[in-house]
């Protein structure tokens, strides 16, 4: 994959999907090589009250892969951003390997009562900026960082160990909303989005000039019958899974899953287009899918590039096998764009 035109990151099985502790840092050292050796420029870790902690986690993954950067999902809630800038630090100095950042302003709305978070939902991005901005300050060469701000107060603090200036973390956010929008702008970060199909997505003005990363789900086979008959084996119709798509509808006030819910009752349940939305109102995944031959899902990512899109994040892939169907449909929508 050309890093240059395109930031390929896959993403970690999350906890919660493999009960036994053992097996899970093995699946995990197990999907962190196969993105390594797919030359991915790294790996998304979630972070939830219901999670393996996302930094143990990402330093095995620096442990058990060569070049593979943990992007680690950070909500304010859980630690002080002198914490996650000193991991960041730490981490550089004992591996030499650079760490992003996926700043997450929201979540579970359960989550975020349990700890007695009930930050509206723009007031939380706002909080979100100042929280990556004090990071961002820390990790600055020779920095000595002093702040009176409406979240957090800093006094002459220096971060030990020094960041490498060519280490220091890129920055992701989730760019769905307004408040999204803007704070990426603020943090000079990449905006990830959950599109709407390629045509649609291309015609939102909100994208024009704003750096601009998505999140998809892959599905492709050499033969168009043959991934969709795949992709429906493998996420079937569930009605106890639609039932809980509804709730947690219900009790979010996330931006993005009212958008992606609206574009799935727009959508149907695919076999039109390569764009499918079923694996997501049955509750399976929180991506939109794309599903086809390696050729009409490469069309689909290039049309998203042309746009402006150099990052795509993949969904937790199924088995190694997948993950080299998706890599070929990544290298053909890549080769398309760059002919």
């Amino acid at each position: 994959m050309n890093a240059q035109a395109l930031r390929v990151f896959s993403t970690c099985p999350p906890s919660s999907n493999v009960p036994a502790s053992g097996a899970y840092l093995e699946r995990v050292i197990e999907v962190a090589g196969w993105s390594d050796v797919c030359g991915y420029e790294g790996i998304l870790v979630y972070t939830d009250n219901g999670l393996v902690d996302p930094w143990l986690v990402a330093h095995a993954i620096l442990q058990h892969t060569s070049r593979l950067c943990p992007l680690v999902a950070v909500q304010p809630i859980y630690m002080h951003p002198y914490t996650v800038a000193k991991l960041v630090s730490s981490l550089a100095a004992l591996y030499g390997r650079r760490v992003y950042l996926n700043m997450v302003a929201g979540g579970f709305a359960n989550d975020l009562m349990s700890l007695d978070d009930g930050t509206p939902h723009d007031q939380r991005y706002a909080r979100l900026i100042e929280y990556t901005r004090i990071v961002q300050g820390l990790l600055e060469p020779n920095a000595v960082v002093t702040l009176e701000g409406s979240f957090y107060r800093l006094k002459n603090v220096r971060m030990t160990p020094a960041m490498p200036p060519e280490l220091r973390p890129g920055v992701l956010l989730s760019g769905s909303s307004e408040a999204g929008l803007a704070a990426a702008r603020a943090l000079g970060a990449t905006a990830v989005q959950y599109p709407k199909p390629a045509e649609a997505f291309a015609a939102e003005p909100a994208h024009h000039g704003q750096d601009i990363g998505i999140r998809v789900g892959i599905i492709a086979r050499p033969d168009e019958a043959e991934a969709w008959s795949v992709a429906r084996d493998r996420f079937p119709e569930d009605r106890k899974g639609q039932l809980a798509h509804q709730l947690a509808m219900k009790v979010s006030d996330s931006v993005w899953h009212r958008q992606l819910s609206q574009t799935a009752r727009e959508t149907g349940t695919g076999g039109g287009s390569p764009y499918w939305l079923v694996p997501f109102n049955n509750y399976k995944t929180f991506c939109p899918y794309l599903v086809g031959s390696y050729d009409t899902v490469g069309r689909e990512l290039a049309r998203y590039l042309r746009i402006g899109c150099r990052t795509i994040i993949t969904d937790v892939p199924f088995d190694e096998i997948e993950m080299k169907h998706t890599d070929l449909a990544l290298r053909r929508g890549l080769a398309l764009v760059t002919a």
